[in-house]
């Protein structure tokens, strides 16, 4: 299998890259952190690279690309640690391509495209931890279509996104439905999440809302799955930035009159995390081509790649602030915040832990050993 990237992808990495290097820099992050850790200026500038429309037919105004491009530009925000949560761009484009009406995906795609809307997933709530099929939320029908009352936890800029894309029971059943933030009943409360970014409480009392698609937990699923591929591969440019100005470091500071770089000891843990790096690498690009798989064999893919970024996630962060000292903690300091994303990462959409429980679940008798 040929793993080269097309030229084609090669020139969405470098637009990506120098956005991030000359657009968003360390200063900028902090200051858009500060200031609540959402930037619809910064998103737009995210969209206006043609961005917005990447997992969108280009019949509804998009480019209609497909994962390998999406995990390319996820790579390149991760390495700025881009605080707007474009990754859930990819998962409402997606979603909303794939299940949505006619009249609804010619209302909101060109939106997405355009950087005029920003759809986000709201599934999460308190007692589910992150089993996508326990979902309290109910729907009902009504004379209009139907009405949602639901309460959703850390949803992605909750109090700045333009639409929701909500799971509730209906009928018995999950259902997705799709809810405006203008529509009736909707309260938010925002806050800051840890490593700076935005997330919110999103309370829904008899609101509005668009019907989707009945097989709302197959729909869910595969909205997660989406955004588990974009996840991946956020880490691995977060990982790879990280191991860079951990190696700067070394070289630079000094011990004993010599670089620190220069101690076996500290080079064989350096050895390490760059194998757990490429490990990571290798599991992103997994997820990322199997992400149009059928749903079995898609949803054993994430649950393996989310196993192996959460090991690596957790050991690159961990040895990059030891092998920094007391200045790898500190909020000045870029590591503290590579380290902070990468812990928030692993805690996104079902931790090392509870993928773990879906590998071992979904094996089958051969355990993928044998044909």
């Amino acid at each position: 299998m040929d793993f080269n990237f097309s030229d084609d992808q090669e020139q969405l990495r470098d637009a990506v890259r120098k956005w991030v290097e000359k657009g968003y820099g360390f200063a900028r992050r902090r200051e858009i952190a500060a200031t609540g850790g959402f930037s619809r200026e910064a998103y737009s500038e995210i969209t206006d690279l043609g961005l917005g429309g990447l997992y969108i037919p280009e019949a509804d105004g998009g480019l209609g690309m497909g994962p390998v491009e999406g995990m390319v530009v996820m790579e390149e925000l991760g390495r700025g640690i881009v605080l707007e949560p474009f990754g859930q761009t990819l998962v409402g484009s997606g979603i909303l391509s794939a299940y949505a009406p006619e009249e609804v995906r010619a209302e909101w795609l060109p939106k997405i495209a355009s950087g005029e809307a920003l759809v986000v997933l709201a599934h999460q709530e308190r007692a589910a931890r992150y089993h996508l099929d326990m979902c309290q939320a109910q729907a009902s029908a009504t004379a209009g279509g139907f009405s949602l009352s639901a309460h959703k936890s850390i949803v992605p800029a909750g109090d700045h996104a333009d639409a929701f894309l909500v799971p509730a029971q209906l009928d018995g059943r999950i259902a997705l439905f799709l809810v405006a933030r203008g529509a009736a009943g909707i309260t938010t409360r925002g806050y800051a999440t840890q490593d700076g970014a935005r997330g919110a409480e999103l309370t829904l009392a008899d609101t509005p809302a668009t019907l989707l698609t009945r097989e709302g937990l197959a729909a869910l699923e595969h909205a997660v799955d989406i955004g588990i591929a974009a996840l991946c591969a956020e880490a691995v440019g977060v990982m790879d930035m990280t191991l860079a100005v951990t190696v700067e470091y070394m070289n630079t500071r000094k011990q004993f009159g010599v670089a620190i770089a220069s101690f076996q000891a500290l080079r064989h843990r350096v050895a390490d995390m760059k194998m757990q790096l490429e490990l990571a690498r290798s599991m992103s690009y997994y997820a990322s081509l199997q992400l149009n798989a059928p749903a079995g064999e898609r949803r054993r893919a994430m649950a393996r790649a989310k196993y192996q970024l959460g090991q690596s996630m957790r050991f690159v962060g961990q040895q990059a602030v030891q092998l920094h000292g007391g200045i790898g903690v500190t909020d000045e300091y870029i590591v503290s915040h590579y380290f902070k994303k990468l812990t928030q990462l692993e805690m996104t959409f079902g931790d090392t832990l509870h993928h773990l429980g879906e590998v071992s679940e979904r094996m089958q008798e051969t355990a993928g050993v044998f044909a």
